[in-house]
Parts: structure tokens; sequence; C-alpha cells
């Protein structure tokens, strides 16, 4: 049975012989099938999402409006699922209507189940490669920054930051974006970029803790041909490049202190001077910066200048870390997992729950981008019925509080041993001793499966009846 034969066909037709002949014909197909005879009470249905098919199978005669009546509405609604119309009428006209109302294809009667059953399959075809090209078009405006309404995250901390961006992006105000490795600066970077008035100008970046300082200089503020050795021809700035933009400096922490004061003129100045020359440009460039690192301290110890943190940090975003936003975790692996599904083109049904408790207890110290790699991980290790196990994860751990690991602190008082004076059986001795390495171990399991001697299934399923028991 291939993938499209487990899809949701809905039929809506008031014949009862017809409804009876599609259910006998597609059910042992593997298709679920449902049947209606009110088409308003569809549209109402669909408009509440209480029912959510892959494909209509819609008569043309209805009670309540004509099928063509009835693919126009749900076409001004919104609903693109395709819809296969049935008509006993065999002119061209009729077809032309259903097409033009939204129609994916229409069927005469009387019906010929194997060309229904091929039009099902292509309508089928069409929507998954359709919702693969959205999925593929959202990832790359949500990387680019071009998708501001799209950018995922629905806890109060994340809209308490979309909220501040979107009030900001107006604005010519110098925007400091703090928060964790991995929290998503950039993308809230281009997100402010592209609400703002600059959008249709450059959005430029440069992470300035992936250029060697020698280079830094000549890459922000360009050069004149001749002017080192190498410098065959002039190459104009980052700077100039986002002249009318927006220059988003990414780890600016990192900067040595005399290019920082170099930056601070810029910013007083509007003005630049490539390496070589004596001629200053002027410019206009908004300046969007971010570093994972505490400037606050870093100004304190001397190690980033007071007043140029003060240029930089006229209005300021934190952005959470994901730990502190779990309601942010599963919008992001529902949207990852249809990314890279579609990108190493491997059909993936979900996460079993047991990988779904995983990943809900563990603290992303990487946040986002932690998250992202290991769920591209997991689709591209997952098993061949497409379900996502807790062995195709990364091995961050069980998922134990930290106050539970840490409670293991002195192994001479912990009694695996002995119970309250009582006699221990077996299986009981055995499950406390794998608690006991496992919670010694922080959690990970194979560092645990390997000090107990026995393969990674074996302790997942001794956990999984541990779990059992104890609920």
């Amino acid at each position: 049975m291939n993938s499209e034969a487990r899809a949701k066909i809905l039929v809506i037709d008031d014949d009862v012989e017809i409804q009876d002949l599609l259910i006998a014909f597609f059910k042992p197909k593997g298709f679920e099938v449902f049947i209606r005879d009110d088409s308003q009470k569809v549209i109402d249905e669909l408009s509440s999402k209480q029912i959510d098919p892959d494909v209509i199978i819609c008569d043309l005669q209805l009670p309540n409006m004509t099928g063509i009546e009835f693919t126009r509405k749900t076409r001004e609604m919104g609903i693109e699922i395709p819809i296969l119309v049935i008509t006993g009428t065999k002119t061209i006209e009729t077809a032309i209507e259903a097409i033009d109302a939204g129609a994916y294809d229409f069927v005469v009667k009387p019906i010929h189940l194997q060309q229904l059953l091929v039009s099902v399959e292509r309508a089928l075809h069409f929507r998954n490669i359709k919702s693969e090209n959205q999925t593929l078009r959202t990832a790359v405006q949500i990387k680019e920054g071009n998708y501001p309404e799209g950018i995922i995250g629905r806890s109060p901390g994340f809209k308490k930051v979309m909220d501040l961006a979107r009030r900001v992006a107006s604005s010519q105000a110098n925007i400091f974006i703090g928060g964790e490795s991995g929290t998503g600066k950039e993308v809230v970077a281009r997100a402010i970029h592209n609400m703002g008035p600059r959008a249709k100008k450059e959005f430029v970046a440069l992470n300035c803790a992936s250029i060697p300082e020698s280079l830094l200089e000549s890459e922000l503020f360009g050069y004149a041909k001749g002017s080192f050795t190498g410098a065959i021809d002039k190459r104009i700035g980052l700077f100039e490049e986002a002249d009318g933009g927006t220059l988003f400096l990414d780890e600016i922490g990192d900067l040595s202190l005399p290019l920082q004061a170099k930056i601070l003129r810029v910013l007083q100045e509007r003005q630049i001077k490539r390496i070589g020359e004596n001629k200053y440009r002027t410019i206009d460039v908004r300046i969007l910066s971010a570093t994972h690192r505490d400037l606050r301290k870093e100004v304190a110890e001397g190690r980033f200048r007071e007043d140029l943190f003060f240029r930089l940090n006229v209005i300021e975003i934190k952005i959470p870390p994901l730990r502190d936003r779990k309601e942010d975790i599963m919008p992001l692996i529902d949207f990852f997992l249809k990314k890279f599904s579609v990108l190493n083109g491997i059909k993936v049904k979900g996460f079993s729950k047991e990988s779904l408790e995983e990943i809900h207890a563990y603290s992303w110290p990487g946040n986002v981008r932690e998250l992202e790699n290991a769920v591209e991980r997991a689709v591209i290790l997952c098993g061949p019925d497409g379900l996502i196990l807790p062995e195709d994860l990364p091995d961050f751990g069980f998922g134990y509080t930290k106050e539970a690991s840490q409670s293991v602190t002195n192994p001479a008082k912990d009694p695996i041993y002995a119970e309250a004076g009582k006699t221990m059986t077996i299986d009981e001795l055995v499950k406390k001793y794998i608690k006991f390495i496992l919670e010694k171990n922080q959690g990970m399991k194979d560092k645990t499966a390997i000090e107990l001697n026995i393969d990674r299934k074996t302790l997942y399923r001794k956990l999984k009846e541990m779990e059992l028991e104890r609920h």
C-alpha cells in the first residue's frame, strides 16, 4: 500500500448507492472514507476544523447547493483541499465551470472506479507537492527574515520579543539583541529590518567572531587598490554595502578595543574611510548588534567600551533561551520535521511518545540551533516506518530533573541493596541499580548501557518497564 492509500477521503453525496460503492471500493485499499449528505454541514465542519480530509469527492447535485457552489465557497474560505466533482452531465461547459470554481478534477457518471482512483492519487500527490513547496518556501523566508508573521514561537516570552521588534522596526535607533547562542538573534534582526522602512535596501550580516582580527577592519571598511600586499583592486566594505539599509554585527562582544573605537567613530560621525584612502565617505546605515556575552560585565571588566555599548544599546531586545519557552518546542519541531523530510526525501510520521518526552525533558543548552540539528539527525536516522524513536535522537539524557541527577553526590549513602530493612527481590535490585547508574551518569543512556554491559535497546526496555510500574 502506498503512502497515498492511508489518506482520508470525504464523500459528499445523498445517493446511498454511491456512498456504499465508494466505501466498498476505497476502504479495502487502505483509505479512510467519511460520508456526508449535507454540504452546508461540511462547510461548518471544515471552517471549525472538526474534519480535515485529504481529498473531497463531491456530487454536482446536492440538496443545499451544487458541487460547484460548494467548491467555490471552500476556496473563498481559503481551504485548499483537492475537490473532485462527480457530474451526470457530459457537457464541456460544466467541466470548465467546475475547474474555474477551483475543483481539481471532475468525474462523469457512470463512475469508472479505476479512473476515480487515479484522480484521487494524483490529487493527493499534488497536495503533497504543494505542501512541501510551501514548507521549503517558508523555511527560506524565515531564514532570510522575510516572513515575520511566520516566525515560529507562541510562548509569552517570545511573543513579547516579537511585539517589541515590531514596535521598534520603524525607528532609526540602534538595537542590541541579547541572548544565548542559537536562540535566533539573526532571525529577529532580519525581521526588524524587513518590517521597517529600510526593507527594500540591503540587510548585511557579519559574525565578528568568525573572521580573524587582521581581516575584520578591511571587511568592514573596505580598502583601496595597493593599500597592502594582495590588494590588487579596490573593495568596498560592509558599511558601504549596507548603505541605506541595515548592518547586523553578530557577536560584537568579540571585537578588539581598537576596532571598537573605529566603529564608535562611524556611529558618531556617520562616515567611513577605506583602508589606504584619505577620503571620508558619508553612509546611512542602521546598526543592529548581538552577542551571547554579558556586555555589561565586559564593560565593567574593561573589555568593552562603555561609550560604544550605550551607542549600540539604545533599545535592547533579549531573547529568552529555549528552556524558558517550552511552548515553542512543538511548533518548532513540527516545522523542522517538515523541512528536513522534504529536503531529504524521507516520509516521516512523527515522533513517538517516548521521544517527545525526552525532547521536552531536555534543557537544550544550544537552544533552537541544537533542536534543529537534533530533528535533522532524527529524520535521517528514523526507521522505514517513519516513526522517530528515542534511539534516533542524540544521547542527551533520559530527562531526569536536575535535582534528581545531582542527588547522587555520595554513592556510599545510596541504599541500592536494602530499603527500610526489607529484603529486595532480584528484579527490584536490578531496576534500582539501573536507576542509580543512570542518575550517576546524569541521564546519559549510552554511557549507562556500556557501564551495565547491556545494549541500548535492552536499557530502553528496562526503563520503559520502570516507568510503567511507577505509574
